[in-house]
Formats: C-alpha cells, structure tokens, sequence
C-alpha cells in the first residue's frame, strides 16, 4: 500500500498524472464541503456537503466519492489567515489532511483557501441566487471555489 504525505502542490502534480479526477474539500467546523474536476482539470464542481459527526462515517463518504468517481487526488482547503499565518482553522486542516493520509492512498495536498467561502457567497449572491439556498450550499460552493483554484494553478 502506497502512503503519502502532505505534499506540496508541486509534489502533488506530478503524483496525480495527466488526466486525473480530483476532489475538493472544505473542512469546515459543523459541515464539510465537496467538490470534484473532471478529468482534464478544467471545472471544479460542487457535489455535496456531509455534517461533521464521527470521522469513521466521514471517512466512509470519501472513500465512496473516491470510488464512485475515479478520483487520484484530493485538495484540502487551508484556511490561512490574511497575514499568512497559521491559527486554529489551519491546524485543524492540516490534523485533518494527516487523519485522511492515515486511510487513504491517494495524493493530498493542502490549498489556500482564503476567502473561498465569501467569495462563493458573493458569486452565488451575484447569481440571483436567494440567501437562503447560498448559505445551505455555501460548504460544497466554497469547495469548488478551492479546487477550481488548485486545478487552475496546476494547467499552469
């Protein structure tokens, strides 16, 4: 069995191939947001939001949307703070990134996610979308919003 650990995005590139699937997850305190690619890295699209409860179920779900959608990667939103540092959100996605490394064997690399939820929230806004239906989507929205910037830095 292949482990990995954290990697860097430029690490994670070269890991996860050419034509590869990838899924995109917002670890946020109360749900957890995802998101998957299509295999040329070209759209990131929202898929689902799971309630954090236990991680074993949690853990279940993902490796399910793995299967079910050919996935070789995995983007993990890190929520740095606006002066580039690492508080408590941080560290709580990085203990999240090593607990998923511990059960899965596909790539994973952590993305910065600052100010993906307020921007999802103001495209979704901008979309006419009602408040409502933007705050009960905002988690698989912002996951969109993190792997739709991991997958437009790795055509690069």
């Amino acid at each position: 069995m292949k482990t990995y650990n954290i990697l860097s995005i430029d690490e994670f590139k070269t890991k996860i191939g050419i034509n590869s699937r990838l899924l995109g997850i917002d670890p946020g305190s109360r749900n957890i947001g995802f998101a998957i690619c299509d295999e040329n890295k070209k759209v990131a699209t929202p898929l689902k939001i799971i309630k954090k409860t236990k991680f074993e179920l949690l853990l279940k779900e993902v490796n399910e949307i793995i299967l079910e959608n050919n996935i070789k990667g995995i983007v993990i939103g890190d929520p740095i703070k606006m002066d580039g540092s690492k508080g408590r959100s941080s560290q709580s996605a990085n203990d999240f990134a090593i607990s998923l490394l511990k059960n899965i064997t596909i790539p994973i690399a952590l993305w910065d996610e600052r100010l993906s939820s307020e921007a999802s929230f103001k495209i979704t806004q901008e979309l006419g979308t009602n408040v409502t239906n933007r705050v009960n989507k905002l988690d698989k929205n912002a996951a969109a919003f993190i792997l739709q910037g991991a997958i437009d830095y790795l055509s690069n």
